[in-house]
C-alpha cells in the first residue's frame, strides 16, 4: 500500500516513540525506525548509503568536538577539588541564613556548573558532598535531596552546557553565542531557587538550622577556594565573548587549566587521570550514538517532509505565537515525563524548530528556553533523572520523597521560564552584545 511521504513520517514517529516506550534505546530505536523509513521512501540502497555517511560526517565535525572537551572539564574539576572548595566557601558566606546550607549548596551546584556541563554528574557529585553536611544540620532528608537534585539541573544552562551545544548543533546556530545566552538566565535560575529556599525557612525555620560559629576570618580564607571557578568561567566566557577563540579551543584551554590545577593540588595521578578520560569516553560515546541514530531519523523526516508540513498547520492555527508557543512548551513538559533532554531535543527540534522560526521567535532565545524545559524534565517524575542519580547515591532517601521534595522548584523553573518568554532581552542581551548588533 502506497502513502503520502508525510502518512509516512507521521508513521515513523509513533513507531519510534512505541518502541522508546518499551524500552528500546533511544539511539537503536531512531536509527532502525529512519532506516526503514527510507528505505519505504527511496529503496534500501540510498537508505543504507545515508545512514552509513552520518555518522562519518557528524564524527568529524569540528563543531562537535566541543564535547568530549566540556566533559572532560567536569570529571578533571572533581579530581582538582574544586566541587568541595566551592561548597566550603558557599557554606561561609551563606550558611548563617535561614536555609543558607541549602542555599550555599544551590549556588555551589551553580559553581561547579561552571566547570562542568554535565546535570547529573553535578547531581551525583553533590549528593555525595553537600547531603550529608545538610543532614548534620537536621536538614529533612526529602529537601536534602530536592536541594541537590534541583540545584544540579543548573548545569543544563550555565556554560559549558553540554546540552546546548547539542541543539545548537541540530538547528545550526552559533554554539558560541548559544553558551553565551545561557550564563545571565543560569545565574537568575540559581538566584530564584535561593529566593524560594529563604522564603520556605522565613516561614517554617524548623526546616533546618543554620550554620552558626563562622567568623569573617574564615569567610576571607574561604575566597581562594572559589578562584579556579572564576578563572575557568573567565576562560571560557571570556574566551568566546571577545572572539579570541572558538567553543572548541575554549574547552581546550579550560580542560588543560583544570588538569594543571589538580596536579597542583595533588589530586591527579596516573589512575584518576585515566578514570576521568573513561568517563569522558563513556558519556561522549552515548551522547555521540544518540546523535548518529536519530540524525538518520531526522535525514527519513526531511524525506517524508513532515517538519514542513509541521510548520504550515503550526502557523496557520488560528491562535496567536504566545499561545502557539505555550502549546509547544506544554508538549515538552509531558515529553521530559518520559525522556532525557538530548534525546528529546534531538527527536522533535527537526519538526517543532521551523514552525517556531516561522512564528518569529529568535533561535537563541528558543534554545534558552527550551533548555529549561529539559531542566523541569530533569526532576518530574516517573524518569526525572537527576532524582534518580540521587537516589541512587543516597538509597537511604527514597526515590518517592525526593519526587515530593522537587515539586517547589519545578513551580519555580515554570516561573522562571514565564519569566524569560515575558522579557526575552535577559537572554539575548550579551549574544546581541558579543555580535554587535
Amino acid at each position: 500500500m502506497e502513502f503520502e511521504p508525510v502518512t509516512y513520517g507521521i508513521i515513523g514517529i509513533v513507531a519510534l516513540t512505541v518502541m522508546i516506550l518499551l524500552g528500546v534505546r533511544i539511539f537503536i530505536a531512531a536509527g532502525l525506525v529512519g532506516l526503514v523509513g527510507l528505505a519505504a521512501l527511496r529503496n534500501w540502497d540510498v537508505a543504507a548509503g545515508i545512514s552509513g555517511i552520518i555518522p562519518h560526517q557528524q564524527t568529524t565535525s569540528y563543531a562537535l568536538s566541543v564535547l568530549p572537551l566540556f566533559i572532560l572539564i567536569g570529571f578533571l574539576a572533581h579530581f582538582a577539588g574544586i566541587i568541595q572548595g566551592a561548597y566550603q566557601a558557599a557554606r561561609a558566606w551563606m550558611g548563617w541564613m535561614p536555609g543558607g546550607l541549602a542555599i550555599a549548596t544551590v549556588f555551589a551546584t551553580a559553581g561547579f556548573a561552571a566547570v562542568s556541563g554535565a546535570s547529573t554528574a553535578t547531581s551525583a557529585v553533590f549528593a555525595r558532598v553537600a547531603i550529608p553536611e545538610l543532614l548534620r544540620y537536621r536538614y529533612h532528608p526529602r529537601l536534602a535531596a530536592a536541594v541537590v537534585a534541583a540545584g544540579g539541573t543548573l548545569a543544563s544552562l550555565i556554560p559549558p552546557s553540554a546540552i546546548l551545544v547539542v541543539y545548537g548543533i541540530i538547528v545550526e546556530q552559533s554554539i558560541g553565542a548559544l553558551l553565551i545566552a545561557g550564563f545571565i538566565p543560569g545565574v537568575i535560575s540559581a538566584v530564584i531557587y535561593a529566593a524560594l529556599l529563604l522564603l520556605r525557612f522565613r516561614m517554617n525555620p524548623s526546616l533546618g538550622l543554620p550554620v552558626t560559629g563562622i567568623g569573617w576570618d574564615e569567610r576571607l580564607r574561604a575566597l581562594p577556594l572559589i578562584s579556579p571557578i572564576v578563572l575557568v568561567v573567565v576562560i571560557v566566557m571570556g574566551g568566546m565573548y571577545t572572539g579570541w577563540a572558538t567553543p572548541t579551543e575554549v574547552g581546550a584551554l579550560g580542560a588543560f587549566v583544570v588538569f594543571v590545577m589538580a596536579l597542583l593540588r595533588g589530586g591527579m595521578n596516573a589512575r584518576n587521570l585515566g578514570l576521568a578520560l573513561l568517563e569522558t569516553a563513556k558519556l561522549t560515546v552515548m551522547i555521540f550514538s544518540i546523535i548518529w541514530g536519530v540524525l538518520i531519523f531526522v535525514r527519513f523526516l526531511a524525506f517524508a517532509g513532515l517538519p514542513g508540513a509541521f510548520s504550515e498547520w503550526i502557523v496557520g492555527l488560528p491562535l496567536s505565537p504566545l499561545m502557539t508557543l505555550l502549546m509547544i512548551l506544554a508538549v515538552y513538559v509531558v515529553l521530559g515525563m518520559f525522556m532525557n533532554g538530548i534525546g528529546m531535543l534531538l527527536l522533535t527540534l527537526p519538526v517543532v524548530f521551523p514552525a517556531v522560526v516561522a512564528l518569529g521567535y529568535d533561535p537563541i532565545w528558543f534554545g534558552i528556553i527550551l533548555v529549561k524545559m529539559v531542566e523541569i524534565g530533569l526532576i518530574t517524575p516517573p524518569i526525572g533523572l537527576n532524582c534518580f542519580v540521587v537516589a541512587g547515591v543516597r538509597p537511604d532517601i527514597p526515590l518517592q520523597e525526593i519526587f515530593k521534595g522537587v515539586w517547589p522548584f519545578v513551580v519555580a523553573d515554570i516561573a522562571t521560564v514565564a519569566l524569560f518568554i515575558a522579557f526575552p532581552g535577559i537572554i539575548t542581551f550579551l549574544p546581541r552584545l558579543m555580535m554587535g548588533g
